[in-house]
């Protein structure tokens, strides 16, 4: 694609990696066909290659509009675009670009920044969980609308102290995951002591600079960064930790982010890329000892029990953000589980962190399909890896929907 970005941004780093990207496309299109919100609205420019089209004329000098940032809103950022490009765009890093761009010179409305300083507020402040419970005690009396927007705590496994194991990982809580579903993190921890592996969990249980991020709060997301990494390293480097882990995989494709995040902060650019190289997906971890991983949870109480038919959700953090594609299903498979297949398992579900509520009609019409699909397939479960498919998808079925972790142990 030809370009002629306006010089004053042209000389900054940023405006260079936008320039690279955008002389990547090859304006083939392949990218809408895999797009969801493409698929919903049939408008291009809901589709990467017009967004692309959108950011390419504000870099080049063109005023952006609402209009503009309407279309940009609208992105899913599930990198499914970047599966299908042919050419290697790495379309999410362009988006960022844009998207900031677009915030400095678009104001937002009123009602738009209230909703967005407060889901950021809220989801990061210590009075989520007690809500959240609240909201639990309530939900009987509640409104079937409502009601369905409230989770439900799953039982958590019993036995969850870590023994000591040679081997030590450094298991990050995150933000919302230990209110909303404790017991994901609970079966990490038993799944990686089944095979030989300590969990030392990280004293600190920020954000991991999503939620900011992907509401354009940019400098806060920064500052959450830089705190973990300054939190993480220590440990790190202090206890022989082998890995980072995180059991969202939503937060486990930020981390791995890091280094593009702060590629122009000299102080924390060189530490940025140590966390990242750390970093390892629960399924990576488990994978990585093959056959004795299997063994060794072949003989956990749930591995000889009668196992429910599932159908895995593969959520786009996984398999288009960290390109973990199979894995889970393999393993899934040698312990003997049942899996059914379903149409379209490569679209997003809506969730996409906050976007279930800041795109509410876009994210209802994706997961309306997505449970229709995977209704299809009439399994007994649903399986996925990410805290906000998983809420998210239990929104819209009676079928129960959990961590592949949880089956393990």
């Amino acid at each position: 694609m030809k370009t002629t970005i306006i010089p004053s941004y042209l000389q900054t780093s940023q405006g260079q990696r936008a320039d690279k990207i955008l002389r990547n496309c090859v304006h083939c299109g392949f990218c809408n066909a895999t797009c969801p919100t493409y698929q919903v609205t049939g408008d291009e420019l809901d589709g990467p290659r017009g967004r692309i089209y959108l950011i390419k004329q504000v870099l080049e000098g063109n005023a952006p509009s609402e209009h503009t940032q309407l279309h940009l809103d609208r992105c899913l950022t599930c990198r499914n675009c970047e599966t299908t490009c042919p050419s290697g765009v790495h379309y999410s890093r362009l988006l960022d670009i844009g998207r900031h761009l677009v915030e400095q010179s678009v104001k937002r409305t009123w009602s738009q920044r209230v909703q967005r300083s407060a889901l950021r507020s809220f989801f990061l402040s210590p009075l989520f969980g007690p809500t959240l419970q609240l909201g639990r005690l309530l939900r009987p009396i509640m409104p079937a609308a409502i009601k369905k927007t409230i989770p439900l705590r799953n039982d958590i496994a019993t036995g969850t102290s870590s023994q000591a194991h040679t081997r030590k990982i450094l298991l990050v809580q995150g933000c919302v995951q230990k209110s909303l579903q404790p017991a994901i993190d609970v079966a990490a921890t038993r799944v990686f002591g089944a095979i030989g592996i300590q969990t030392i969990n990280a004293a600190t249980s920020a954000c991991c600079g999503a939620l900011s991020h992907h509401l354009s709060a940019e400098e806060v997301a920064l500052q959450q960064i830089r705190h973990n990494i300054d939190s993480w390293l220590p440990l790190l480097e202090q206890n022989d930790i082998e890995a980072i882990t995180m059991t969202a995989s939503g937060c486990g494709v930020m981390i791995r982010d890091y280094p593009h995040l702060l590629a122009d902060d000299t102080e924390y650019a060189v530490k940025a890329k140590r966390i990242s190289e750390a970093y390892r997906d629960p399924i990576e971890i488990v994978s990585a000892d093959g056959d004795r991983a299997i063994e060794q949870l072949k003989k956990e109480p749930k591995a000889s029990s009668n196992k429910p038919s599932v159908a895995f959700h593969p959520p786009c953090t996984l398999q288009h953000g960290q390109k973990i594609s199979g894995q889970v299903e393999a393993l899934l498979t040698a312990l003997g589980y049942t899996l059914k297949p379903f149409a379209n398992n490569h679209l997003c579900c809506g969730s996409a962190g906050t976007y279930s509520i800041t795109q509410k009609n876009l994210s209802r019409k994706l997961l309306h399909n997505k449970i229709s699909s995977i209704e299809a397939a009439d399994s007994d479960m649903i399986i996925t890896a990410n805290i906000g498919c998983q809420t998210h998808l239990q929104s819209a079925t009676e079928k129960p929907v959990r961590h592949w972790l949880e089956l393990l142990i």
